[in-house]
């Protein structure tokens, strides 16, 4: 295996994780200088009603024109529009204290940025990092999406898009407001605030550098199940750790990232040596994804020591034959599964409704959008759009109560998934699975427990269904 990862036991730690450690753990990293603004002595007011986005502006900006410092947000409710941090400056929230965002559109003004893969004008987050650098967002208190307005205004627009076959179309269409944004920036740590009830996804960094998250909380779910409401997502950036993390959303848990389609290929820009350890995933479409934006590719991957609780898949790859892009290096281990749907769910023709745009012909042109431009233009030359997965690792993983397969993998003829090893694995699981356009895979004390009635002989649910595959090993099985 072509690998920066040092391998000489599946516990020790890799280059890759010990480098992102001497980058993080230095005290100097993301260092703020030491004078203090606290927003109350700008006119912020923690009663949950005064608004209050001037006065915490103000305290930053003026932390900024000294040349750094830190924001203090005391215990209380504030309730604001978009913020905007800048560079040597540290927003602490204290224990007690939330951030609330105005469900008001209008408070957020549009800016360049990327969402869901693309490049296009879209409303600020409520804290934004953007073209900065030495930035911190810190302490014990909350960063309150406020969500439901906008998860009631998706599902409104959803089922008429859908109806006039624009169900692609509505994520970009519907502007929700997401808690955080990290764009173009570097030197950024991340650490001990709780961000809840996102109204798009909770954390995002994009285009970014050497950014640390450690201990942040996700609450997504909290007064109902709000779509979209991705936990911590890594977006065409380089030296990302997230650690100590626990999510709680509707949508993926912890997210991989890098464009779509033609926008993406243009960007070209990949996620690069990333890790995510020690954290809790909850409810959510998947404990760790990668996609389905992956037009810029993704590498040096580890995923290690996340315990999953009830999240609804495992491993989950996530593209589409317009997306492109090229995934390897990648190393999962020390991951533990209670209670998930599949374990391994590697779609590569992921959700043909959103990820094949067409326009539909009784749409008049007097409705289209700009970013319905891009979202539609064709990848050229086709192959291009092809995504590529090879050089995967799986090592010491444990899942109990599964509720599916262990396997549910589709690749293409053109890339079959290649280079797959899987090592000390055993799930508890109904079903092997399948496995689609695959090559080279070795299994090395992988085991299957299938669970439910006794049978005679070998039933499908104890078999693992290969179909076009070459060279792809086959678990040990068994009945529990």
């Amino acid at each position: 295996m072509s690998s920066s990862h040092s391998r000489s036991g599946p516990h020790d730690d890799s280059s890759l994780v010990r480098r992102l450690e001497e980058t993080f753990y230095d005290d100097d990293f993301a260092s703020i200088p030491d004078r203090e603004f606290d927003v109350t002595e700008y006119g912020a007011v923690g009663d949950g009603e005064t608004r209050c986005t001037d006065a915490i502006q103000s305290a930053i900006d003026a932390a900024a024109d000294a040349g750094g410092g830190v924001v203090t947000v005391p215990e209380g409710t504030y309730r604001s529009g978009a913020l905007f941090l800048a560079s040597d400056v540290e927003l602490h929230l204290d224990g007690g204290a939330t951030l609330r965002a105005i469900q008001d559109d209008d408070a957020y003004p549009t800016t360049q940025t990327r969402v869901a893969g693309i490049e296009m004008e879209w409303p600020a987050a409520l804290l934004t990092v953007s073209d900065c650098e030495n930035v911190r967002i810190t302490g014990e208190g909350t960063i309150d999406g406020n969500g439901e307005y906008w998860w009631r205004k998706f599902n409104d627009m959803r089922g008429e898009y859908e109806e006039r076959g624009l169900r692609w179309a509505v994520d970009y269409d519907c502007e929700r407001v997401r808690p955080l944004v990290v764009y173009d920036s570097t030197d950024v740590r991340l650490s001990e605030f709780t961000v809840k009830r996102q109204g798009f996804w909770a954390v995002t960094m994009t285009y970014s550098e050497r950014v640390h998250v450690d201990g942040v909380t996700v609450r997504g779910n909290v007064g109902g199940y709000g779509p979209s409401t991705d936990g911590i997502n890594t977006d065409s950036s380089r030296d990302v750790l997230v650690e100590h993390c626990d999510v709680d959303g509707n949508d993926d848990c912890l997210c991989i990232k890098a464009g779509r389609d033609a926008d993406g290929l243009r960007v070209d820009r990949p996620t690069e040596n990333v890790v995510y350890r020690h954290c809790v995933t909850r409810e959510g479409g998947g404990l760790v994804t990668i996609g389905s934006e992956t037009s810029g590719g993704v590498r040096n991957l580890e995923v290690y020591d996340i315990r999953g609780e009830g999240t609804n898949t495992g491993i989950r790859f996530k593209s589409a034959k317009v997306r492109g892009g090229l995934i390897e290096n990648v190393w999962f281990h020390d991951l533990e599964m209670d209670g998930v749907r599949t374990v391994f769910e590697w779609n590569l023709n992921w959700h043909p409704d959103y990820s094949y745009p067409t326009i539909p012909e009784d749409v008049p042109e007097s409705e289209y959008r700009d970013h319905w431009e891009v979202l539609t233009e064709p990848v050229e030359p086709p192959k291009r759009g092809v995504p590529e997965f090879r050089d995967i690792t799986v090592t010491d993983l444990t899942a109990t109560n599964t509720e599916g397969a262990v396997w549910d993998v589709t690749g293409y003829p053109e890339h079959p998934i290649a280079d797959v090893r899987f090592e000390n694995v055993t799930v508890d699981a109904p079903t092997v699975g399948a496995i689609e356009h695959a090559t080279d895979w070795t299994m090395n004390d992988v085991t299957v427990r299938v669970t439910g009635s006794e049978t005679n002989g070998e039933s499908a649910e104890e078999t693992l269904e290969q179909r076009n595959c070459r060279n792809v090993e086959r678990p040990s099985v068994r009945r529990s």
